[in-house]
């Protein structure tokens, strides 16, 4: 099933790239990434609408509660349909870990969701968002410390204050150990500041481990490039700081624009109204 998903969404791809739209210069057709990696939040402002938006990256990880090292890959689907309506889709691809000396190859989880408007910013009013995500594979890979969910729900709040942008967001998951179902809680805020054509990032995050009675607080910082409207590279570094926190996390990759629209714009663009200011 994985297999014929990822040969599907390929085919496609190749197809938009080899025809692309009748009628428009490409130039017109570049949309703005709105790039939600590398930092733990989420921003509440939505992709470009019409448009497929791709976030991929490697993670690496060591000194964890389940395992001493790990590496994997993960990517990102979002598609913004409607103005205030985005569809998610989040997977795993790969997972290599060790633990006790044993290396182990595993898929990673898949996720779907959505993510709705509610308040669009406006002057000094932020853009404020809801967000519901329900896990379709579960995993026996080993997690880093925020651990799995079987679904989550989250708020967002998004930003821009005196040359800085703030992402804040606050999340209530499901996890679960067999028939015992507990409820985490999470809170992550995160500063960007651009610096000539770089984004600067910083972040707090705390998630509480229901299941172990513990808490995982970290902090993230990240640095951004634009090469072009729609590709963004980023990497960046995290540090766990309680005894059940993930010790140490590297991580790059990118996000990327698909710049062919599904459907032909009504009127003029509105592509990048909601495009956030990293």
């Amino acid at each position: 099933m994985r297999v014929r998903m990822f040969t599907l969404i390929g085919s496609c791809l190749f197809s938009l790239s080899v025809f692309p739209a009748h009628g428009q210069s490409v130039e017109a057709e570049i949309p703005t990434a709105n790039p939600g990696r590398p930092t733990v939040s989420t921003p509440a402002t939505l992709t470009p609408i019409g448009y497929l938006q791709f976030e991929n990256g490697t993670l690496y990880a060591s000194d964890s509660q389940e395992f001493s090292r790990r590496a994997s890959i993960n990517q990102v689907t979002k598609f913004t349909v409607l103005p205030r309506l985005q569809l998610l889709a989040l997977t795993e691809p790969f997972v290599h870990s060790t633990g006790n000396g044993n290396p182990d190859n595993r898929p990673g989880e898949v996720f779907a969701g959505l993510q709705g408007v509610l308040l669009e910013g406006q002057g000094r009013m932020p853009t404020v968002s809801m967000s519901y995500i329900r896990r379709l594979y579960e995993s026996p890979a080993p997690e880093i410390d925020i651990g799995t969910s079987r679904q989550s729900a989250l708020i967002l709040i998004s930003e821009d204050l005196l040359g800085f942008h703030f992402d804040v967001n606050g999340i209530v998951t499901e996890q679960a150990d067999g028939t015992i179902r507990r409820a985490q809680i999470g809170q992550t805020l995160s500063i960007s500041h651009p610096t000539g054509k770089f984004t600067l990032s910083g972040e707090l995050w705390h998630f509480s481990q229901p299941l172990t009675a513990g808490n995982a607080v970290g902090s993230l910082f990240a640095v951004a490039y634009p090469v072009k409207p729609n590709l963004v590279v980023d990497a960046g570094l995290n540090h766990g700081w309680t005894s059940t926190s993930t010790k140490w996390e590297g991580f790059a990759g990118f996000t990327y624009v698909l710049p062919h629209r599904f459907w032909k714009a009504k009127g003029k663009s509105r592509d990048n109204d909601r495009s956030s200011s990293q």
